[in-house]
């Protein structure tokens, strides 16, 4: 059998703590349902993401406003502006917050997949073994496993003649 690595993360997540962390995400929830909105598919085309340029532009203007009001166009609610630029960049912050946490958490998850997958490994090559050795129990469990190892055939070559 192959040396493989096993237990990539030995660290594991307590029930306490789950527990603790969907505690505080419905918390978050409860926090943002004011503000939360869904949009469709067609919505998110229409209104987007602003580029990174048009970001500089929203800044500048925001800047330009905080030290010289009196340039600021009569047709703007600069109120509403400033509140929109307040939450714009709060969520932005909050989002590359949770972003971080979700990376990791996404990290771990697969050094877990990983470590069940090879133990799974493991594991069939044992049945398959005590199967052979006609251990009572083996032979089915054997069968119920060997239906997520697909074999394919190899093609056969033409010989030349």
């Amino acid at each position: 059998m192959a040396n493989t690595v096993k237990n990539l993360n030995s660290r594991h997540l307590s029930e306490e703590s789950a527990k603790k962390a969907m505690e505080s995400i419905k918390a978050l929830e409860k926090d943002f349902a004011d503000i939360v909105v869904n949009i469709s598919g067609d919505e998110r085309r229409r209104y987007g993401s602003i580029s990174e340029q048009n970001k500089l532009l929203v800044n500048k203007v925001y800047d330009f406003i905080k030290d010289s009001p009196e340039l600021g166009s009569p047709d703007v609610d600069w109120g509403e502006f400033e509140k929109d630029y307040s939450s714009r960049v709060a969520l932005e912050s909050i989002i590359i917050s949770l972003q971080k946490i979700i990376d990791g958490l996404n990290n771990a998850k697969t050094l877990f997949d990983f470590d069940n997958y090879q133990a799974a490994l493991d594991d069939y090559a044992y049945t398959v073994y005590k199967a052979r050795t006609a251990t009572p129990g083996f032979e089915n469990k054997r069968k119920e496993i060997k239906q997520f190892f697909t074999r394919t055939r190899k093609k056969t070559e033409d010989k030349p003649t």
